[in-house]
């Protein structure tokens, strides 16, 4: 590669002064090049030129504050207002606006559907074995892996279904600085509202401890009407649309 270089330095040299020439002078012969060797090909994996930049700047993520300066009134879309808990009042409207239903309340974990290490019997009292909706090959859902929100089966106080919202349909669950997407997973209570997954708590820094984990308060839950992902156990893709379909939300007026 060296000695390259400087055969093709003289080249160079030369070419220089012929065209430092009078344009009626002439070189005594032009420079035969044929037989250099030919210039080496970039090594596999070398820097090539540096890229233009792009202009397409990436999407922006979406944030806790603003998810939650988009939810500051609510129009009512249920009929009454749901418990938190079996001994609390009922409190909770679920609201709603374009392209979405929302509501404000706690974390109560649900540890429901297949049985994993942290998902059992042992670990919670109430474990029930099975979830309202399931996955592709039909198995329920692992709570301790998908981030799943829970739905208050349907009643005279609120139907989801009617609202544009359905099994496999994504979510957007806010608290404190953190924004986790998530399915629609399974039913509750027709009268109690606010259940998310092991997985979800988890990812929203919650303890996800079944039996004396969750948190009294302070969780938004933005359920995107219309929406589903395929299949339902796809963690990546509810991500994704997520993301886009709460992009959208907070664009809209």
């Amino acid at each position: 590669m060296h000695h390259r270089s400087h055969v093709y330095a003289a080249v160079g040299a030369v070419l220089l002064m012929a065209s430092a020439l009078p344009a009626t002078a002439h070189p005594a012969a032009a420079l035969d090049t044929s037989h250099l060797p030919p210039p080496a090909a970039p090594r596999a994996g070398a820097p090539g030129p540096p890229a233009a930049k792009s202009s397409i700047r990436p999407e922006s993520p979406v944030t806790a504050d603003a998810l939650r300066a988009k939810l500051q009134d609510c129009a009512p879309v249920s009929k009454g207002r749901y418990r938190t808990d079996q001994d609390k009042p009922a409190s909770v409207p679920v609201c709603g606006k374009k392209g979405a239903v929302f509501w404000q309340a706690d974390l109560d974990i649900d540890c429901d559907g297949q049985v994993t290490a942290r998902c059992n019997r042992k670990t919670d009292p109430w474990f029930h074995g099975d979830t309202a909706f399931h996955q592709s090959d039909g198995k329920p859902l692992n709570a301790e892996k998908l981030p799943y929100v829970v739905v208050p089966a349907p009643s005279g106080i609120w139907d989801y279904t009617a609202s544009g919202i359905r099994g496999g349909g994504v979510a957007a669950l806010v608290h404190k600085d953190r924004v986790e997407y998530a399915v629609v997973g399974d039913t509750g209570p027709a009268g109690i509202i606010g259940e998310a997954s092991y997985a979800a708590a988890h990812s929203l820094g919650v303890d996800p401890d079944p039996s004396r984990g969750g948190v009294a308060s302070g969780v938004t839950y933005i359920l995107f009407k219309d929406s589903k992902v395929t299949p339902i156990e796809s963690r990546s893709s509810a991500v994704e649309l997520g993301g886009e379909l709460a992009r959208k939300f907070l664009q809209e007026n």
